[in-house]
């Protein structure tokens, strides 16, 4: 039971504040941020208690979304629903950024009002929930038709028109007719989260990836028509997704939604879903331990003495992915004790600096194309320097993210709707891969 819903900006600005039971005060918005802000280091618990009221957050888009009650309930009911409010938000509102917040307020309280009844959760099915909205979403960049910049001479097509733009799966699933975000559109998405250690002899010990399938549907337009269970075909490599079907995708672990139908997994590798609207995970996979590629990134570190007292510590980096590949931006930590830095670095548009608070040194590495080695000296200046302070450097963790790569080797072979349906339609397939932990010791 539900006493109270907001959603606060990071700095502490109210931006909904929904009291469904009448059992806390508005005070309880401010006693909440206070006992945030009042914690030092590290993440505030996710449950927390002021006298008999229980605040449950989660944070996501950069927000505090609270949830208060003063009822024995499970705490884990409620962070699922934050969770599925956040995904409803989303659904209808395009994006869960502070402005759109705001300029949507009125939308968002209309979606309270229909999924908690005096603190009872309803329902959050954005299928269900759509027959009762009519507060239209109101996007922070409007689709302008004097937008040219992807037509090319005499309207011909050009590269940039075959990419969905940036701002594509931001758009609500909802909106009024003549809008650009009411066309039928379908995004795929193939997340791929390594968590990887390598050890200082460059043998790799722990290696696990964590990964998900989702769809973002916006096809308002064929439910309109009562086609709400149109069964969209996702293909994935033939029979080698299981252990013992081979060696180029393999994973240990998976699991389907329940709108996944299987009749043709294990023949054809074929995946029939019956979506709804807005965005789902259709399968989650992991994998551990035994590697289908190599590693993106190798390091090879030399740290040493110098005659004048000061730390040396060189690193080179070697991007192992194909040479038509490139990472967009690196970002590489190693935790040492100095007092100051002077560095020497193999390109310029690269940077370092000095993060007393973390103590750490910061690399940072704008563009590093697939096959290249770029190389770091840093001399750091530290008090007390002697051979037990070489052994408290590192281990270093890097941070990226690598487009339309996966580690796993899964590709989606081909999209379609099944029965094919009058009218366009169009179909996204992202594939990105994150470092959730990349560790490497020194």
């Amino acid at each position: 039971m539900i006493s109270q819903v907001f959603i606060l900006s990071s700095k502490g600005d109210h931006l909904i504040y929904k009291d469904f039971r009448g059992e806390a005060g508005k005070d309880a918005v401010n006693k909440f941020y206070e006992m945030v802000t009042a914690l030092t280091g590290g993440q505030p618990p996710v449950v927390m208690k002021h006298k008999e009221l229980h605040f449950v957050h989660i944070r996501q888009g950069g927000l505090y979304w609270v949830a208060t009650t003063k009822a024995d309930a499970s705490p884990f009911t409620i962070i699922e629903f934050l969770n599925r409010l956040t995904a409803l938000v989303k659904d209808y509102c395009g994006c869960l950024l502070e402005k759109s917040v705001q300029m949507n307020f009125a939308l968002i309280y209309e979606l309270l009002d229909e999924v908690v009844d005096f603190g009872y959760i309803q329902t959050t099915s954005t299928d269900i929930l759509k027959n009762f909205i009519q507060t239209e979403a109101v996007s922070s960049k409007p689709f302008s038709l004097f937008d040219l910049s992807n037509v090319g001479l005499f309207g011909a097509d050009t590269q940039q028109n075959k990419v969905a733009p940036s701002a594509a799966a931001t758009r609500p699933i909802v909106s009024s007719q003549g809008e650009q975000g009411s066309k039928n559109e379908i995004f795929v998405d193939v997340i791929e989260r390594m968590s990887v250690v390598i050890g200082a002899n460059v043998s790799i010990t722990d290696y696990m990836v964590e990964s998900s399938l989702s769809t973002y549907v916006k096809m308002a337009h064929f439910y309109d028509l009562i086609l709400p269970n149109i069964p969209n075909v996702i293909s994935l490599p033939p029979p080698s997704l299981l252990s013992g079907y081979g060696a180029a995708v393999r994973v240990d672990e998976c699991s389907f939604h329940q709108a996944v139908r299987l009749d043709e997994f294990d023949t054809y590798r074929i995946l029939k879903v019956c979506p709804s609207q807005g965005e789902q995970t259709v399968m989650q996979y992991q994998l551990c331990d035994d590697l289908p590629t190599a590693p993106p990134f190798r390091l090879f570190p030399s740290i040493e003495r110098d005659s004048g007292g000061r730390l040396l510590m060189y690193l080179k980096l070697r991007c192992d992915l194909p040479p038509k590949r490139s990472l967009p931006l690196l970002s590489l930590f190693s935790p040492s004790l100095f007092s100051s830095l002077s560095q020497e670095l193999s390109s310029p548009d690269q940077s370092a600096e000095l993060q007393p608070k973390n103590k750490a040194v910061h690399w940072e590495i704008p563009r590093f194309p697939g096959g290249a080695q770029l190389s770091a000296l840093f001399k750091l200046e530290v008090s007390g320097l002697s051979a037990a302070s070489l052994q408290e450097v590192g281990p270093v963790s890097l941070s990226f993210e690598l487009p339309k790569y996966t580690c796993t080797g899964l590709q989606i072979r081909f999209l379609r709707l099944s029965p094919i349906q009058p009218g366009p339609s169009q179909r996204w397939v992202r594939y990105v891969t994150h470092s959730d932990s990349y560790t490497i010791r020194i």
